[in-house]
Order: structure tokens, then sequence, then C-alpha cells
């Protein structure tokens, strides 16, 4: 089975032997079909076939087009964190993908020990989930995680996160390219937020904006960076990022955007020796752990995700020590009309 790194070297057209050739061309005939139900879908909801269930709060849904990381879970921290300092009662909603049955996966994982006081419920039924979160646990406000295709509830802000190395899925719907849906569907966002932004210069940038506004001129446009602020083991021991520069370390994630995650540890400056990625979702068996030894025996640390420590909890590897990177969410421009956005959906939530 391949890896988020070998697929997007295959879609993206950086493999360019036969067979890879021959799989874009049987990725180019899947797109059609997949593209014909994306729209079916769409319109269903547009043209109220499909019904869209309202609930008695404010719903605000962070979301991308892409598959893959793209940054959703530090927005959402943030967004939950903003509204918790100002006293109001946050519900974390979200579909659940890749938890085994009656477990809750590594996303609710790593939320739930980064938000303590904040509940989360995974529920593929996110209409039942938000019903219960507002009648239950008395919720003010839902924040749906990764809810942008999931148009069974009505939301009162749709943010849409683009990642800045890979903004728009080679231009092509899946299984051809990375797009869940058409760059079109843009127009649905009130905010569209540039992840990574540091990753790519100005010109680029701009680029960027002049497309996602195209289809969304009437969108909030922020600009974010992701960056490293400590290392945390399975302990709760923290290190700084100093610590680690300068040594080699060894790397691994089981995350959507592999390479996104590589980026932002050689950025601030750590000497990646040894790299491998697992599939989004990965649940780490005692083989891989037994490799990842193998992976880190020229290292002096080992580092992952948040959202892969939560799943291995052990604080170190065949002696060599394991780290998870804290990011910290930055948002560099758009701020101010962001929170504007906020504090009205609070207004408005108190006249319901």
């Amino acid at each position: 089975m391949w890896n988020a790194t070998e697929f997007r070297r295959i879609v993206s057209g950086e493999r360019n032997d036969p067979f890879a050739m021959l799989l874009r061309a049987g990725f180019g005939a899947a797109s059609l079909p997949y593209g014909i139900a994306v729209q079916w879908r769409n319109r269903a909801f547009d043209t109220s076939h499909r019904q869209i269930h309202r609930v008695d709060v404010p719903v605000i849904s962070v979301g991308n087009l892409t598959v893959g990381g793209t940054g959703k879970t530090p927005m959402v921290e943030w967004l939950a964190k903003w509204f918790r300092e100002r006293d109001v009662r946050v519900c974390l909603i979200s579909r659940g993908y890749g938890a085994e049955a009656g477990a809750r996966n590594d996303e609710a994982l790593e939320l739930e020990q980064k938000l303590p006081d904040v509940p989360h419920l995974q529920n593929p039924d996110r209409v039942a989930a938000a019903r219960t979160a507002v009648e239950e646990f008395e919720t003010e406000l839902l924040l749906l995680d990764d809810g942008f295709q999931h148009r069974r509830i009505h939301r009162d802000l749709d943010i849409v996160l683009l990642d800045a190395l890979e903004p728009f899925g080679y231009d092509s719907l899946l299984p051809r390219g990375l797009l869940r849906e058409p760059v079109s569907s843009l127009a649905r966002a009130d905010v569209v937020a540039l992840s990574r932004a540091d990753a790519v210069d100005e010109r680029w940038r701009a680029e960027i904006r002049e497309v996602a506004m195209r289809h969304a001129p009437n969108a909030i446009w922020i600009e974010l960076t992701h960056q490293p602020h400590q290392f945390l083991d399975s302990q709760g021991n923290i290190a700084t990022i100093d610590s680690l520069c300068g040594r080699p370390i060894a790397a691994f994630c089981g995350i959507g955007n592999p390479a996104g995650f590589r980026h932002t540890l050689e950025a601030c400056g750590l000497e990646v020796v040894a790299f491998r990625d697992f599939p989004d979702h990965h649940s780490y068996t005692e083989a891989d752990i037994t490799s990842l030894a193998e992976l880190a025996c020229n290292a002096k640390s080992l580092v992952c995700t948040h959202k892969d420590l939560v799943k291995i909890l052990v604080s170190e590897v065949a002696a060599i020590p394991l780290w998870a990177v804290q990011i910290g969410l930055s948002i560099e421009e758009g701020q101010e009309p962001l929170e504007k956005k906020l504090k009205a959906l609070l207004a408005a939530g108190e006249t319901r």
C-alpha cells in the first residue's frame, strides 16, 4: 500500500516512470464519476433537496478542500481557547475518522489533552452529536472539526484552510489529485485561511490569495503560521526547541501531510537524518516500534507529532528519547476582522 508521500509523488507528476503515468491516467478516469457525485450532492443541498439541520446555538465549521493535513486541529484549538477565555461553553463535534469501534481517534485524544475543559463528541451522525451537545451539555457554541464537506448541519461561519505548500490539490479531484471538491466550492467559505504561510514567499502567497478570492470575493482572508514552541514526552516532561538543535534526529508521523511536518522541523533548525511517514490515523504496533528503533539508530532523539504520541505513550524507543513537537498557531494577517466575526456570532447567539 502506498503511503501519503508516494501517492503525492505520483499525482503531482514527480514520478515520471511508465507505471506512474499509467496510474495517473487511471486516476484521471476515476475522478470523473467522483466529480459528478460531488456536484450532485452539493446541488442537492444548494437547492434544498437535501435537508440542512439547524441547532439553537452558533456553529463554526473548520475544514478544507483537500485530503491531508492543512492545520485544522491547531485552528480548532485556537478557536476553542478564544471562546473559553470569554466563558463561552464550547463543544467540539467530529466524525471520528480512523477510530476503532468504541474508541476515540488520535485527534480527539490530542485535543483532550490540550483542551481538558472542552467536551468532544465523535459521531458519524454529526446532527445527532450536535443535538446531544446542546441538550445534555448546555453548549453555547459548536465547533465542527473537518466540517466543510458535511453540510447536513447549518453553520454560521465556514472557515476553510489552504496549505501554502499545496493549496489546490494539484488542480484535480480525487484520486487524480488531492481535491475533495472543486476549488469553486470556496464560494461557500466565510473565512479562507492560508496555513503555513511562512513556508512560501510573498509572491506565491499573493497568487494563492488571488485564486481564492476569485471564488470567494466576500470571504475574510487570514494567514497562519505554525511554529514549534517546545517538545513534550509521554510523561509530561518538556524540552526546548534549542535543546535538540544541532543534534541529529529521526522523525516520523502518521498524518495527512508528512511533507508539512518535515518542513516544520527543518524550518526551526533541526537536523533530520531519517524520516518515515505512516498512513494518516495509523495505529502503531510492536513491529512499528521495532522499525522506529532501526530508523533512529543514527539519531540522538526520535521526534513525532503530538497526534502520534498520544497513541504510542512511551518516553523512549530502544533507549532513544521520544519527543512530540508542540505547535503554536499564530495569525499573521487578518486577526482583527476574524475576531470581529467571532464577536458578532456571540452577540447573535445571545438573541436566539
